[in-house]
């Protein structure tokens, strides 16, 4: 059995070696307010929202630690038309397997297993190493829900990188 890894520490010493040593660990006392599903979650529409730098060849790359900035990527994408840029994490394995930051195939097979009704046409993605979390709190973030509720979406699923 392996050690459990300790994201703080390693966290921390990338800040750090990005000069960064000072990095203020967002923090919220508030409870985020919880929705209940209205419906089955097999009559459910779901959404995909991943944060692992990912586009789709002929997008733009991620550029920043600050880039607020989305990309939708279509659904029905072949895995190898898809891009991985991110200052953050080492990509290599994502770049092999997207599905670990963005993982379409594992909901397609859900969802034609009967366990939700459809995959929203687009996933949103974004490069998560975004030390502003007011611009997060008051531009990305209601741009998300925005998208999401245009889209009729009932539920996403959160893939951090």
């Amino acid at each position: 059995m392996s050690e459990p890894v300790d994201y703080i520490a390693r966290t921390k010493a990338l800040y750090a070696s990005l000069n960064y040593p000072d990095y203020k660990w967002v923090t919220h006392t508030d409870a985020p307010p919880w929705s209940v599903l209205t419906k089955p979650l097999s009559e459910c529409r779901v959404g995909l929202i991943c944060s692992g730098g990912i586009y789709r060849l002929g997008q733009t790359a991620f550029h920043s630690q600050d880039d607020i900035s989305l990309r939708l990527i279509a659904t029905d994408i072949e895995l190898d038309q898809i891009r991985i840029t991110h200052f953050a994490y080492d990509e290599r394995d994502a770049r092999r397997d997207p599905n670990i930051v963005l993982p379409l195939e594992p909901l397609k097979n859900l969802r034609n297993e009967g366990f939700f009704a459809s995959l929203a046409e687009h996933a949103y993605t974004f490069m998560g190493g975004i030390y502003s979390s007011r611009k997060v709190a008051t531009i990305l973030a209601p741009e998300l829900t925005r998208r999401c509720l245009q889209d009729e979406i009932d539920l996403a699923l959160l893939v951090p990188a």
